[in-house]
């Protein structure tokens, strides 16, 4: 937000600086969410930016005031703990999966057994530890204040047949999968192998919605980053894949009843 209100105002982050007699870097910091914001840095930077709407101002105070509380995931050493942050602030959470099960719709043998695999190995501890965190991260799924977010997720048909942790493991995590499907604020659907190929054929990503004006952030996770993508071409850009995927993906019910059927399929091995 306050990005935006520096663009609306026509300045660089070097004249805002100059003028507030700070460095950039405070100022780029301040704006990637690198650095909180004290209340006296918002003040100064909504006087420097005409910002008259006292509701706009007390807002951003606000924001300012709660970003200094400490989070549950702050007790944790966590390598995504920004992320955390955003999705648990989102109103809506669209995420393509290609390889895995949606980590919050994952059961906590799964996760355990995607942990497990991760290079370079993660200490029995610490693996844990990510699993507890996850379940944690799941319970915004649930909550009744603030709303839960609207989660829409869609998978590709390889990760129902990939085995991960057993045919047990399996069978309970599709059971699970389905059952949260009943919440009115979870959808899921799966894009089968017939489709071919498809324009996030070798990628995944999330992409978070918040109440305006705060703008959407795309997350992409790699081997050695994650990337958080907020330029309005490239949220746009991921926006159109997600259309282009839902459009061949199959219908929410057929996606259950597909589920099921494979879900059926471990439970007897």
């Amino acid at each position: 937000m306050l990005r935006d209100l520096r663009l609306e105002a026509g300045l660089t982050v070097e004249q805002v600086a100059e003028s507030l007699l700070v460095s950039p870097s405070k100022i780029s910091r301040l704006e990637t969410g690198q650095r909180g914001a004290s209340l006296r840095d918002v003040r100064d930077l909504c006087d420097l930016y005409e910002v008259t709407d006292e509701e706009e101002r007390e807002h951003l105070a606000g924001l300012a005031k709660e970003s200094r509380k400490p989070a549950w995931w702050q007790h944790y050493s966590l390598p995504y703990a920004q992320y955390v942050g955003l999705e648990a602030e989102a109103l809506r959470i669209i995420d393509f999966e290609s390889g895995a099960f949606p980590g919050l719709l994952q059961t906590p043998d799964y996760a355990r057994a995607i942990h497990e695999s991760a290079m370079p190995k993660l200490e029995p501890e610490l693996i844990d530890q990510r699993v507890e965190v996850r379940a944690a991260r799941q319970t915004i799924l649930i909550r009744s204040e603030p709303p839960p977010p609207h989660l829409h997720a869609i998978m590709d048909e390889a990760v129902l047949h990939r085995v991960v942790g057993g045919p047990g493991v399996m069978a309970a995590q599709i059971r699970h999968v389905v059952e949260m499907c009943q919440l009115s604020t979870v959808s899921v659907q799966v894009v089968p192998f017939g489709v071919g190929a498809h324009p996030a054929l070798d990628s995944t990503f999330i992409l978070l919605e918040f109440e305006d004006p705060v703008p959407s952030v795309v997350y992409v996770e790699g081997l050695v980053g994650s990337l958080y993508l907020e330029r309005d071409q490239d949220v746009r850009r991921y926006g159109q894949v997600f259309d282009r995927l839902r459009s061949i993906s199959l219908s929410e019910q057929k996606s259950l009843e597909e589920m099921t059927r494979i879900g059926a399929a471990y439970e007897k091995t």
